[in-house]
């Protein structure tokens, strides 16, 4: 695993191969399940964006359209305006804070980065803009590690080769249906792999995200957790987002603005299971648990400061 990821805008980005590293959420909407309506202006959001760098945040994850279940979708224009102003004032309030763009919409990531953004994150790991039978084509010939050069390529994919940027490719799928869980996983993971590498983006650029709370029951999101290292052990480096999402409700009986303590342990169980990024909604609230669990990891080669 090599941590000599770059920006295309030279972007100093950190070394996740010293210790974990923290992505503040910062969503530009009306409707997200935690956060809907706190950023409602660029002033706004430069000012979160404040709070969560002072607060241990590493980058900023820049969101213009809620991903809960239920959410109305927002066209590719309006998640735009949504997102620039905010991009280009975080640019120049933060010149070296890396910024990312959550979305799954390769025509909103092209103008983000465009805007200043370091890096995509796509809930959708490059699959938006494939039909049905191009993303059927892209999966049988993964299976049989068969030549793709002659399928669709991913728009999304296509962005971060054409940009220089790193991508963060998370597992998704439309339907909650599988027949034996992890070779589906892994199946669908791989890819999402092959789409970034055949439109040319380079292994050190590829962050891996396992989907917590995305085309999954609760029993797959825990069932993900205990076996984190399946995917850590691709050898890209993993992003894990469990912050006060619905699984931990659920096994804890609290509500949104109680759920401290579940993402506590899941971000501290990621560590210790490889993953090199936790996405959090407050910083604050797991930064020493994740520092910690960083300190334990590395043992007898520990050294303070």
């Amino acid at each position: 695993m090599t941590a000599a990821w770059s920006s295309p805008h030279g972007t100093p980005l950190p070394d996740f191969s010293r210790r974990t590293l923290i992505m503040g959420i910062l969503n530009i909407t009306p409707d997200s399940f935690s956060d809907g309506g706190v950023c409602a202006s660029p002033v706004a959001a430069v000012e979160r964006g404040r709070k969560l760098l002072a607060d241990g945040a590493d980058l900023l994850d820049i969101g213009g359209e809620s991903t809960r279940p239920g959410a109305d979708p927002v066209p590719a224009e309006a998640e735009a305006e949504r997102v620039l102003p905010v991009i280009a004032a975080l640019r120049e309030t933060f010149p070296e804070t890396p910024l990312s763009i959550d979305t799954h919409k390769a025509d909103v990531a092209d103008a983000a980065v465009a805007a200043g953004a370091d890096l995509i994150n796509d809930v959708w790991g490059g699959l938006h803009g494939l039909g049905p039978e191009a993303r059927l084509a892209w999966r049988e010939a993964v299976a049989r590690d068969a030549s793709t050069a002659d399928l669709p390529a991913s728009p999304m994919a296509a962005v971060a080769a054409r940009r220089g940027c790193p991508i963060i490719l998370m597992h998704n799928r439309e339907e909650r249906r599988y027949g034996d869980f992890w070779p589906d996983l892994l199946l669908d993971l791989r890819v999402c792999l092959a789409l970034a590498r055949a439109a040319g983006v380079p292994a050190r650029q590829i962050w891996l995200d396992p989907g917590f709370g995305f085309g999954k029951e609760p029993r797959h999101n825990l069932e993900v957790m205990k076996e984190l290292d399946r995917i850590t052990s691709l050898g890209f480096p993993v992003l894990l987002g469990t912050s006060r999402k619905s699984t931990l409700g659920l096994v804890l009986d609290k509500p949104v603005d109680q759920r401290t303590a579940g993402t506590a342990a899941t971000a501290v169980w990621g560590v210790a299971k490889g993953c090199r990024m936790i996405r959090l909604h407050e910083p604050a609230e797991a930064r020493d648990e994740i520092r910690m669990a960083d300190a334990i990891r590395e043992g007898l080669r520990f050294q303070h400061g």
